[in-house]
């Protein structure tokens, strides 16, 4: 039977040698546990060091790598206290093949060992002239595909790779492969494309190996806004396949893909992403089978699928049945989330129920399953099951919905029971790896919602709304960035991510708007290109992978320099600014002032960090040459926007005072530093005069309480923060919501949109206090400067050294903290009354007046 691919065969090894105080915990290759297809060259390993003595330290390490006994490569002793992303460093890995490696590790507190294991991918030949295959015509049914083979002997091991054009769910047996849902994971399929591989247990005799394929992006065919259906690499779905049993003997057997697989039209008998799906049950066992047709590979490589796989991660009940309309029923579950609904349920064969999702419901009752702009021409958010008179089972495997409620029509048998229909929330399973908590109950709603509405906007790309898009925007993701970064073990993804956005790239090497992208958004908005620049960055600092940068940083400076020659007089422009500001269109729109100032903002920023990162690898010319430009455009920036009298930035056609041009222009370091507090203040006031609430869009909303907090109005914040009255988070909860929206307003037509709770940046950073000084949080800082306005906060960030975390509360007057610092970092602690002071590895408690 198959095992469960994030289980299976893994052996770890973790002991201490010499002190059983020091202990090492995580293994990791290329940033993964035992991962099953590394397609580097060198890869880089990694542990966490875990001490109970205070102002430990790692000062060595050896690293051995084995093949089937037989060392590969032995590091030797190395002085060094960095844990993690050593690379490799022996003669080139054999493809398709299985490596152990160990460690032994020096700190001054004794010596430990971690062990663990690393497949490699496969290389062509290593395919074995295994076909990319699927049926024949391009009808709506999902192909069902099989072979069936036979095992003489014991079995070593077995292992299962994957590629496909849409996605593949494999089993053997009639039994899944792996608990991983809509995957292989997605790509510009004339770039890339993934590769899973999965370790399966095989006993002697015959087994039967099935895929079932659904379109995906790759080959949707529900016409949309943004040409899905008509993308460069659009095709039917089709899989490789490659099944590689390891006799006992020593025998080496291959089971590939080929036209000796049957083929049938499955039981599903639609699927779209967005549309949802068509699923007849009485059509489970298909009765004629033909061979499988050889089709094109996807022009792009095959590479491994590094980010995690997408799982259904929980079952949620559903709270009520309500039947707004006579034979209408309404499930109602207690949050919004992203996944789809399952189904238990007997009546007549012939008998087709319909389910349609919505996030809230209209006056009536009824789910709001509309799509109001039009997007979708064949159907939206609904699935069709079919009876075949028994009791029937079943959940769509190729479509996901952004949803609360669902609504059946249809059903058997009058009202149903609660437990007919139960909810699972299906998103790429990053490990949750933040924590915040204080005593404010609005707050920890706040980091709550936004934990939610991240995770449901996580399908092996960050997305913009589970509901209505699910597209890999750029300005989405960067706004996002850090929270996911602080959240979440997402450096895998969001590195991925990256990559999709350079395989977007126009012919100038602009970033698209989205990515993936199927050829649509080739605009001019450098506030939403600035993911592909700022993203890279914020890799190498909160998760100390160098990598991004050096893969992508001449794109990167190729990209800025363009934006640069476009932006004449050093001005920049964009076709999006400070988005859904709280004046403007529930649907979307640009806030009503002046978007140059924001973009000009922008390309300062990208400059900056272009020179930084070029700085990084050595390239000082060029960290020279984007430093001029930057001081360039700096000057531009003021001499067009800053009115110094007033100590404030306009653009044409502002509506009044913008919060968004002077918050960018401190946040990005362009305000002259005699002008700083006057700007700041300026800000403070217009907030206060607004009845202490926010004017922001996507844009300035990440900023303005950071800002506002450094520059001494913490005060103007917290009460920014804590509003309960339009536009602010606290009206939201006020109003029912248990995510966050994509408009303040609230005919917002999404409820699921990460971008307006940045917030979560400022809890982490100011409240709590704790935020990385160097790369990778080698160097942390621990400043709460909230302390005045709550009695306790605490949070923690697992970094590559291990977890930092802080708790403050007030005690009798005093504040005291409770800090970890992990073994390789140290911190730089500032209470409220106390002296800034160093601390190394350990866990301490400090008290301030």
């Amino acid at each position: 039977m198959p095992v469960r691919s994030h289980l299976a065969c893994v052996l770890l090894f973790t002991a201490p040698l010499a002190n059983a105080a020091v202990s090492l915990t995580t293994p990791r290759v290329e940033r993964t546990d035992t991962p099953g297809y590394v397609d580097v060259a060198r890869p880089r390993f990694s542990w966490i060091v875990r001490s109970d003595t205070d102002g430990t330290v790692q000062t060595g390490y050896r690293i051995v790598v084995t093949h089937r006994g037989t060392t590969v490569w032995d590091s030797g002793d190395v002085v060094g206290a960095r844990p993690f992303d050593i690379e490799y460093a022996g003669p080139p890995l054999a493809p398709g093949e299985r490596y152990e490696w160990r460690a032994d590790v020096h700190t001054s507190d004794g010596d430990a060992s971690v062990a663990s294991r690393f497949d490699t991918a496969l290389d062509e030949a290593g395919w074995h002239g295994a076909r990319w295959i699927g049926k024949g015509d391009d009808t709506l049914p999902a192909p069902l595909l099989r072979k069936t083979f036979r095992v003489d002997g014991d079995v070593a091991r077995a292992t299962l790779y994957i590629a496909a054009g849409g996605y593949a769910d494999m089993t053997i047996d009639g039994k899944p492969v792996s608990d991983a849902v809509l995957g292989p994971g997605f790509t510009d399929y004339g770039k890339r494309v993934e590769v899973v591989a999965n370790d399966v247990i095989l006993a002697p005799g015959e087994h039967t190996l099935g895929a079932e394929l659904g379109r995906g992006f790759y080959g949707l065919t529900n016409p949309n806004v943004w040409h899905w259906e008509r993308a460069p690499w659009h095709g039917r779905p089709r899989m490789r396949a490659l099944l590689r049993i390891r006799h006992a003997d020593g025998r080496i057997e291959n089971i590939v893909s080929d036209t000796s697989w049957r083929v049938a039209d499955g039981p599903t008998r639609s699927d779209d992403l967005y549309g949802g799906e068509a699923f007849d049950a009485r059509l489970a066992a298909p009765r004629t089978w033909s061979p499988a047709t050889a089709l094109p590979a996807p022009a792009g490589k095959l590479v491994a699928q590094t980010e995690q796989p997408i799982r259904v991660v929980d079952t949620v009940a559903a709270t009520a049945v309500t039947e707004p309309v006579p034979g209408t029923y309404v499930f109602a579950f207690p949050r919004v989330m992203a996944g789809w609904a399952s189904f238990d349920v007997t009546g007549p064969t012939g008998t087709t129920i319909v389910a349609r999702y919505g996030e809230k419901l209209l006056p009536d009752g009824t789910v709001d399953a509309r799509d109001e702009h039009h997007y979708f021409k064949r159907g939206f958010q609904t699935d069709r099951l079919t009876l075949d008179g028994g009791r029937v089972r079943w959940h769509p495997r190729f479509s996901y919905k952004g949803f609360r409620y669902v609504q059946v029509q249809g059903w058997p048998g009058g009202k149903p029971a609660a437990s007919a229909v139960a909810a699972q929330v299906v998103h790429t399973d990053v490990a949750v790896t933040g924590r915040f908590d204080s005593d404010n109950p609005l707050l920890n709603w706040i980091h709550r919602a936004a934990v939610d509405t991240m995770l449901n906007n996580l399908h092996g790309i960050p997305t913009d709304t589970p509901m209505y898009e699910k597209n890999g925007w750029t300005g989405d993701g960067m706004l996002g960035a850090e929270m996911f970064l602080r959240n979440f073990d997402a450096d895998r993804l969001l590195a991925k991510w990256l990559r999709d956005i350079a395989d977007a790239r126009n012919a100038q090497g602009a970033p698209l708007l989205i990515a993936p992208n199927p050829g649509w958004g080739d605009v001019r908005a450098p506030t939403w290109h600035s993911a592909y620049v700022f993203i890279p960055w914020w890799l190498w600092m909160y998760a100390g992978d160098r990598r991004p940068i050096e893969e992508h940083v001449q794109g990167i400076a190729r990209y800025v320099a363009m934006e640069d020659a476009r932006s004449p007089g050093g001005i920049a422009d964009t076709e999006l600014g400070d988005w859904v500001s709280p004046e403007t269109d529930p649907g979307g729109e640009n806030a009503p002032e002046d978007k140059r100032v924001a973009a000009t903002a922008y390309l300062y920023g990208m400059e900056r960090a272009t020179a930084a990162m070029l700085r990084l690898v050595d390239d000082a010319s060029g960290a020279a040459t984007f430093d001029a430009r930057a001081e360039k455009v700096r000057a531009a920036f003021n001499e067009r926007f800053l009115d110094r009298a007033a100590a404030r930035y306009r653009g044409e056609g502002d509506r009044g005072y913008r919060q968004a041009h002077n918050l960018l222009a401190l946040d990005f370091g362009l305000v002259p530093e005699d002008l700083e507090a006057r700007v700041a203040a300026g800000v403070a006031a217009d907030a206060k005069a607004r009845g202490d609430h926010l004017d922001t869009g996507a844009l300035a909303t990440k900023p303005i309480l950071p800002v506002l907090t450094a520059t001494g109005h913490a005060d103007e914040a917290w009460a920014i923060a804590t509003q309960t009255t339009f536009p602010s988070w606290g009206f939201w909860r006020a109003n029912g919501a248990t995510s966050l929206w994509e408009h303040w307003k609230l005919a917002s037509r999404s409820r699921g949109h990460y971008f307006l709770g940045t917030i979560d940046d400022w809890l982490y950073g100011d409240v709590a206090g704790l935020r990385p000084l160097a790369p990778g949080w080698r160097r942390f800082e621990v400043r709460p400067t909230l302390t005045a306005f709550l009695d306790r906060a605490s949070a923690a960030v697992m970094t590559p050294y291990g977890e930092a975390s802080v708790a403050w509360r007030k005690v009798a007057g005093k504040v005291e903290a409770d800090i970890v610092v992990p073994v390789g970092t140290e911190a730089v602690v500032a209470l409220p009354g106390l002296p800034e002071k160093v601390l190394g590895s350990g866990r301490h408690t400090l008290t301030a007046p």
